[in-house]
């Protein structure tokens, strides 16, 4: 029997598909990398028996990045990155083992059916996952079709079905565009980003963001909210007055009348009408009138549309709104939320949707008479040829979905019935009086027919996290002073890389890629040389910018407080906090960057035996880890196996009394490359930290010295720990106060030991491929421990059982 691999793009929406097609009679299963489940079942394809296998992806899977030293902010001058640097696709989360996983369930399989997304993200992610697969796919036979592309808008059994059906194949062109892409946003992003962060962080030192990045679409979005932001810092309020009557047509009922003349701006013109009408006891009523108007519906939902109003009106960040939209579509409730198109096809069944509301505790009556009386047909709007608008599939309540999901699906709900009700019709009356020589008017409105009409993510979550805007009650962005001076900036030497423009042409020519109407190389090549012409004219033109910064933010020397000695002219460096933080020496004029996410200080005023710098403390909170740190060597690593940014807890030094060589106890019992070194500076509630992840163990409370030994443990090699206790509050058995031993082996300590995580951790400390290095007698390599030693029956396995 042959085997069918289909590939979905996220696990909830394989987890749907399947049943739809399975008709529920499936078996699931967890795959290798533990996050994407397998989906089994028998049914036919290409008229023969098969076995399905459905499982999924997690979005992209590869990435794209620059080779080796291109990498490197101090090793390359970003100009190169426009055309010189070398690019390669690397796993887009190597955590999740993504191809190994595909290449598994793609092995031995004999066809493979592509459930991604429908737009041109999908068709990237088809043909990554058909690099991984095909390779190890069972070869053809005859030169027979393998390869198919399934097309949908929603997750119904209809459209599933439907699909299934009608199987394609996915379109190379639209793959290519988004690889266009996303070269285009890599080389032009880093190469601008690169430069301008160097340079304004080597200049101030309160620019308060650690990355002042440049993005073609993140930085015209930076552009809107500044230039609106600037149009209302330029309004100028005027004073005006006006005159308004109310007037008594009985005791129960009043009516306030607007004035003809709607406002002055002269205070006693304004005073001089009102002593023309104030002694007027009646009101003269000169014409009345009556006019049927009518509110058009709405136009069919798009995305656009749906984000404005989820943040203007429900109180939803873009963000956030789209995810809970993907939520409600892998579900079943809505058809795809990505869509630029407001025009529902000529064929497009617009009852079958509406036939799904029609028990609906809400909406039902409305819904109801639409279906008897007939619906409307939706208005025109703009038909971008990707899918469909936004539309509810099925029927849910809100203690089916949750407050949030409701919230947004009430309104594409509403919206959607909106779209095909006849439009909202009123009457319109207006009397218009006389009161002495003045003139005011009364308008109300009478329903005669009701409507129902209810009242960009990453770009603008990127501009808040980099600090360029902040977000105000209402959900107004308010651009800060960075955001401010990064974009008049921009106006100052180039319009254009602020401007929405030249995206937007780029973005026709990518649209050429995927039509097959352009090739991919040129339009690479000639965009890539027109912002490198740009990149080099920026550089040049940097003054203009910097004289707008100089303006609002201080100098790197004015900045901060004196806290540790520079090892080279022995003067005191100043640390500055803001991000990224860092000390500078205004007498060298250097700068070294800090770990950041935690609190820095001057750690007892001991000096670097390599280069006579003194030596800070960075400490995640006394619940977390600490380690001392050499500004110099953070920067400028001594030693070949170390990276820029290690702290002594990492540092290979053979004698040096704060190095990993001299505090390193053994291989961490938690993640792959690290080791616990002790914290020197924790006593007396002592704690022994992974130098790679976040793992810590609390240890001896109240010794008042921990040392580490020079011998280490015959079991598991792993260095020995001297410990002195006060008398009074000794622990050990008897009247003992010392005791030599290994954490991991010996009885006694194992009771002394508490492992926890840290509360945080600055990302240089997470587990991964990293070097091997050991302490004490085995100090060429990383202690390796023995099964044995860490499962013994006596509670060897302390350290893991004290896990939290």
């Amino acid at each position: 029997m042959r085997t069918v691999l289909m590939v979905a793009e996220k696990p909830s929406l394989a987890q749907s598909i399947a049943k739809i097609l399975s008709r529920g009679n499936m078996s699931s299963r967890k795959g290798l990398n533990g996050t994407c489940s397998v989906h089994e079942y028998t049914g036919t394809f290409a008229g023969q028996p098969v076995r399905f296998k459905m499982t999924s992806v997690c979005g992209h899977v590869m990435t794209l990045d620059f080779l080796g030293k291109y990498n490197k902010w101090d090793k390359v001058d970003p100009a190169e990155l426009f055309s010189q640097a070398p690019t390669e696709k690397k796993e887009a989360n190597p955590k999740l083992n993504m191809v190994k996983f595909l290449q598994v369930e793609g092995k031995g399989c004999d066809y493979i059916v592509l459930w991604l997304d429908c737009d041109k993200e999908g068709e990237n992610i088809c043909f990554e996952v058909l690099d991984a697969v095909l390779p190890i796919m069972n070869p053809t036979h005859g030169g027979e079709k393998t390869v198919f592309r399934a097309r949908f808008s929603s997750i119904t059994d209809t459209d599933i079905c439907a699909a299934m059906a009608r199987l394609g194949e996915p379109d190379h062109n639209e793959a290519l565009s988004v690889d266009a892409r996303q070269e285009l946003d890599l080389r032009i992003g880093c190469a601008f980003t690169r430069f301008q962060t160097k340079y304004f962080q080597g200049k101030y030192g309160n620019l308060d963001s650690s990355l002042i990045s440049f993005g073609p679409c993140q930085t015209p979005t930076l552009g809107f909210c500044v230039e609106r932001h600037d149009k209302i810092q330029s309004f100028k309020p005027e004073t005006y007055w006006v005159l308004q009557a109310k007037v008594n047509a009985d005791k129960d009922r009043s009516l306030l009348l607007d004035w003809d003349r709607v406002r002055v701006f002269d205070r006693e013109i304004a005073q001089m009408f009102l002593n023309m009408t104030k002694l007027e006891k009646e009101a003269q009523v000169e014409a009345t009138s009556r006019k049927e108007k009518a509110k058009q519906r709405p136009l069919a939902l798009n995305t656009v549309e749906m984000l404005r109003v989820a943040s203007s009106s429900l109180g939803m960040g873009p963000q956030h709104a789209m995810q809970t939209a993907e939520r409600l579509y892998t579900q079943g409730y809505i058809s795809y939320p990505r869509t630029e198109t407001t025009h529902y096809p000529e064929n497009f069944d617009l009852k079958g949707p509406l036939r799904q509301q029609a028990n609906h505790p809400y909406w039902a009556d409305t819904v109801k008479r639409l279906l008897t009386e007939g619906i409307n047909r939706p208005r025109k709007g703009h038909d971008a040829g990707d899918h469909p608008p936004i539309t509810p599939m099925r029927s849910a309540t809100e203690a089916e979905l949750g407050s949030e999901a409701w919230r947004l699906y009430e309104y594409i709900t509403r919206h959607f019935i909106a779209t095909v009700s006849y439009d909202c019709k009123y009457l319109q009356s207006t009397i218009s009086f006389r009161i002495g020589p003045e003139h005011f008017t009364c308008t109300g409105k009478t329903v005669i027919s009701p409507g129902t009409d209810a009242s960009i993510p990453v770009h603008i979550n990127n501009i808040c996290q980099r600090n360029y805007v902040t977000v105000e009650s209402g959900r107004r962005l308010k651009p800060t002073n960075l955001g401010i001076v990064l974009v008049h900036g921009y106006y100052k030497i180039d319009a254009e890389l602020v401007l929405p423009t030249i995206r937007s042409a780029v973005e026709k020519q990518l649209n050429l890629i995927a039509q097959g109407k352009a090739d991919y190389r040129q339009v690479l090549g000639h965009t890539l040389d027109v912002f490198k012409r740009k990149f080099h004219y920026f550089v040049d033109s940097i003054a203009g910018m910097d004289e707008l910064m100089e303006v609002s933010f201080s100098p790197l020397a004015a900045t901060g407080k004196p806290l540790s000695r520079c090892g080279k002219c022995h003067r005191f460096m100043k640390y500055i906090q803001a991000k990224p933080s860092r000390l500078h020496c205004s007498h060298c004029d250097e700068t070294y960057t800090l770990p950041q996410n935690g609190t820095i200080k001057l750690y007892k005023e001991l000096r670097c035996p390599l280069d006579d710098f003194e030596l800070v403390l960075w400490s995640s909170g006394s619940r977390g880890k600490s380690y001392p740190l050499c500004p110099y060597c953070a920067n400028h690593p001594p030693f070949r196996d170390m990276k820029k940014g290690m702290g002594c807890n990492e540092c290979t030094h053979p004698t040096c009394q704060h190095s990993l060589s001299m505090l390193g106890i053994g291989q961490c019992v938690e993640c792959e490359s690290g080791v616990l070194v002790l914290d020197p500076t924790s006593g007396p509630k002592w704690k022994v930290a992974c130098n790679k992840c976040n793992v810590v163990a609390h240890c001896f409370e109240n010794a008042y010295r921990v040392r580490v030994s020079v011998d280490t443990c015959s079991t598991c090699e792993a260095a020995l720990l001297a410990v002195d206790f006060n008398k009074a509050k000794s622990p050990l058995p008897g009247d003992e106060t010392q005791h030599t031993g290994c954490v991991f082996c010996d009885p006694i300590f194992q009771e002394l030991v508490e492992l926890k995580h840290a509360a945080s951790c600055h990302p240089m400390h997470r587990g991964g491929p990293g070097r091997r290095q050991g302490r004490g007698r085995a100090r060429g390599r990383r202690p390796t421990v023995k099964p044995s030693a860490r499962r013994p029956k006596d509670k060897m396995s302390a350290l893991a059982a004290y896990f939290v």
